[in-house]
């Protein structure tokens, strides 16, 4: 279930013209939240009424919830995507974990033909790892269509299927999914890959908070050290999450390697980071659907880029 905002019904509203800027939205949020509803409809699930005190007396006020996926869908609005997918398809349920152990996902997957992936498959890419439901990745693909290609990885593989029919609709030949598990399959694919991997992201990735599922998370040393050894000169990781634990983890597995990654508030002073080292905003221009949830219920969202040293 998502979280939920409360707004007051009976006020006007404004229309929404695309997706609002990060900043944009958490502003109109804060100062005037029934001016970010669009001039259709979002589905109410529920109502409640809240008493207001007026001339002495307290009356009824029905109100209205915004669910965190339609924030989701404002942030997102731009990309037009539709949720008329095929019938093969049908409805896209997300199963929360899928174990990356397993037999299924143990074995490497077949390396595509890059030059029928791609239409130029020399630029820069980025390999977002656990893509979820490629929303995040398509929206940065859209702003740069010849600039760099995007390679999206995900291990569940009705949301892969989604996000492919999402590229063919919008006609993008600068990103890709994969059904694979980046564990086994990362270093294979991006070794083969004509151009330079210039950034990898992990973002928000299943904590499993279980001691003994420690072992199924996605950042382990042999990623690590695929990852490492494959990023071009100045290339970067972004690693994020909503759980300090998991963060924490993330952040250990990079910092072991202090000769070869650098943060990068050691490198670019105007960085603004807390005192922990954790970055104090997003620079990806888009906030991942995760990380919109999270905020919205009030979580902190720790965050790191590392640099490759030449």
């Amino acid at each position: 279930m998502g979280s939920w905002v409360c707004l007051p019904s009976g006020v006007g509203s404004v229309r929404v013209s695309g997706a609002l800027p990060r900043r944009a939205l958490s502003a109109l949020l804060l100062q005037n939240p029934i001016s970010l509803l669009p001039s259709y409809q979002f589905h109410h699930n529920r109502r409640r009424a809240c008493a207001s005190a007026s001339s002495g007396a307290k009356e009824l006020q029905q109100q209205q919830y915004l669910r965190s996926p339609d924030l989701v869908a404002l942030e997102y609005a731009d990309l037009n995507l539709t949720h008329k997918i095929s019938e093969e398809l049908g409805h896209v349920r997300i199963r929360q974990h899928v174990n990356p152990l397993s037999s299924s996902l143990s074995v490497p997957v077949e390396v595509p033909d890059w030059n029928q992936v791609f239409r130029d498959p020399t630029l820069p890419l980025m390999v977002d790892i656990g893509c979820g439901s490629g929303r995040f990745l398509i929206w940065l693909a859209k702003r740069n269509l010849v600039m760099r290609n995007y390679l999206g990885l995900e291990i569940r593989k009705k949301l892969v299927k989604r996000a492919e029919f999402w590229v063919k609709d919008l006609s993008l030949s600068n990103i890709y999914f994969m059904f694979a598990n980046a564990t086994t399959s990362f270093q294979q694919l991006v070794s083969t890959y004509p151009g330079p991997l210039m950034l990898v992201s992990i973002l928000c990735p299943d904590p499993y908070f279980k001691k003994r599922h420690h072992k199924r998370r996605v950042v382990q040393k042999p990623l690590v050290d695929s990852i490492v050894s494959n990023l071009m000169p100045s290339g970067q990781v972004f690693m994020q999450s909503d759980v300090l634990e998991v963060a924490l983890d993330m952040r250990n597995q990079f910092d072991s390697q202090p000769q070869v990654l650098k943060h990068i508030h050691e490198i670019d002073s105007s960085v603004l980071c807390d005192s922990e080292g954790w970055m104090l905003s997003n620079p990806m221009g888009i906030r991942t659907e995760r990380e919109i949830h999270a905020e919205l219920e009030g979580a902190k969202i720790y965050r790191r880029i590392y640099q490759k040293q030449m």
